[in-house]
């Protein structure tokens, strides 16, 4: 009986320890398994790439089959705007998810002097709270592969990318060596399987360089387009470079059989840039981040039909492409024209996607867009969304469109204004996209409010940055 006692104490004991032992296994495994399908996410922005710029939305020359499968494989939203009608503060948004506008960012990053002029840092704080930070404390790999942009190489004392969150990096428009443009895809890819063979999710922006000036054109693309101008060759051969280098990226998702793990979003900084006087000769530019190729004699991007080009806070400066693809997650073949969103919406849409929770004390101007995404609801947006730009008034005559200094977009209403409010307009965006009927008349009380929202914004912005995001050059002057 003694003995039968023990043998029974003894496997009680054994399953005692086994259990625990197997308990803690599982529950590792479960955190194992729950770290490896926490989503990729994939955010490419192109540059200066207009919303009419695909075959999808109706080019009548340029050919993007590779993009034109995320329209088909997910969801193209027709109503995303960026955060300014040009680079770096469309860039600090997407960063910050906040208003470029409460850096002191309203304009691109240029030389020391030019910053100045502005009100402007030398670069963006590093310091900030950002979004490759969050997802990297959170246990993502990070990585930026592209444009930057977020200072300038001709500030050789800026931050490095890799100081706001990157655990890799290769860069152009930005301090140190310059990586050559046509990189971008290999580092992203090699990127890729590094964090896939090491079970982590990855979270990398590509920002690529087309369709900027310089236009760096390869003749096997011209080749693609022998029937068209030269002009017109040019930039659909640029564009359909660049179309390429993402189907390359799809397939190494397809290959690691990933994709339905990763969030791929297609989008741009600002609409196209266009010549602000006729060309009739292409020209040739050198930039000394990226090279020699031609100037904006060979740029030719429409916006679909939306008034403005790059640098205006008209729809065609700011409205840009938006096509998200997450198999199972974000429906595919579908078109939303209705959900407005923003660059300021990205930080947090990504820490929800990513399970990230927002510090605490961090108060960004955007919101999550998950549920949009997903098409679980297409909401009338309740918070406002601003612009800050300094534009010229009156006019030029050869740049209409390129007046605004502030908008505001408060549910249904868009009211663009000078830089004194003195004059503005006011529009129903989600019945006219084209910004063609102004209603201010017949809507006074609604333009009376946004002005007073505009101004109310206005008293909440710095007055001047600060002098730690100074350059020693810009010290000692």
């Amino acid at each position: 009986m003694r003995i039968l006692k023990l043998i029974t104490l003894s496997f009680i004991v054994l399953v005692c320890i086994y259990g625990c032992k197997n308990g803690t296994n599982v529950n590792s495994n479960d955190q194992k398994t729950v770290e490896e399908t926490r989503p990729n996410i994939v955010f490419i922005f192109a540059d200066d790439w207009g919303w009419g710029d695909l075959s999808a939305h109706g080019h009548p020359y340029i050919k993007t089959p590779n993009i034109d499968r995320l329209v088909h494989e997910g969801t193209d939203f027709q109503r995303f705007t960026v955060a300014s009608g040009v680079c770096s503060p469309s860039r600090v948004a997407v960063m910050t998810g906040q208003f470029p506008a409460r850096h002191n960012i309203d304009g691109h990053f240029a030389w020391v002097e030019d910053n100045a002029r502005r009100n402007m840092p030398d670069w963006l704080d590093q310091d900030a709270i950002v979004l490759p930070r969050l997802l990297q404390e959170s246990g993502y790999a990070t990585a930026h592969f592209g444009k930057w942009h977020l200072s300038n190489n001709m500030i050789a004392d800026s931050p490095s990318p890799g100081e706001y969150g990157y655990d890799e990096y290769g860069a152009f428009n930005c301090s140190g060596t310059q990586m050559p443009v046509h990189e971008d895809v290999n580092n992203t890819i090699a990127f890729i399987e590094k964090s896939n063979k090491a079970n982590k999710p990855f979270f990398i922006n590509l920002w690529i360089h087309e369709p900027h000036t310089p236009h760096h054109v390869i003749p096997k693309y011209q080749q693609r387009f022998p029937e068209l101008a030269e002009d017109d060759n040019i930039y659909a051969a640029i564009i359909s470079h660049a179309d390429d280098r993402i189907g390359e990226l799809l397939d190494a998702l397809d290959r690691l059989e990933i994709t339905d793990n990763t969030l791929v979003i297609f989008s741009s900084d600002n609409g196209p840039a266009r010549a602000a006087v006729e060309v009739k000769e292409l020209k040739l530019k050198y930039d000394s981040a990226t090279g020699a190729g031609y100037d904006t004699s060979a740029s030719k991007g429409i916006t679909g039909g939306r008034k403005g080009y790059k640098a205006s806070l008209f729809e065609g400066g700011i409205g840009v492409p938006f096509i998200a693809r997450w198999p199972g997650k974000i429906k595919a073949g579908v078109i939303d024209d209705t959900s407005l969103m923003s660059a300021v919406d990205l930080l947090p849409t990504f820490c929800e996607i990513a399970n990230v929770n927002l510090p605490k004390a961090f108060n960004p101007d955007g919101i999550s867009q998950v549920s949009t995404l997903q098409g679980k609801t297409y909401p009338l947006r309740t918070k406002p969304l601003f612009w800050k730009y300094e534009s010229r008034w009156p006019a030029k005559t050869n740049t209409p469109n390129h007046w605004v200094s502030y908008a505001v977009v408060d549910q249904n209403w868009k009211l663009v204004a000078n830089n004194d409010l003195s004059y503005y307009e006011l529009y129903d965006i989600t019945l006219d996209i084209s910004e063609k009927n102004d209603l201010k008349e017949a809507n006074s009380g609604v333009a009376k409010r946004l002005l007073k929202e505009i101004q109310q914004w206005q008293i909440e912005l710095p007055k001047s940055p600060n002098e730690k995001l100074f350059s020693k050059e810009r010290q000692t002057k």
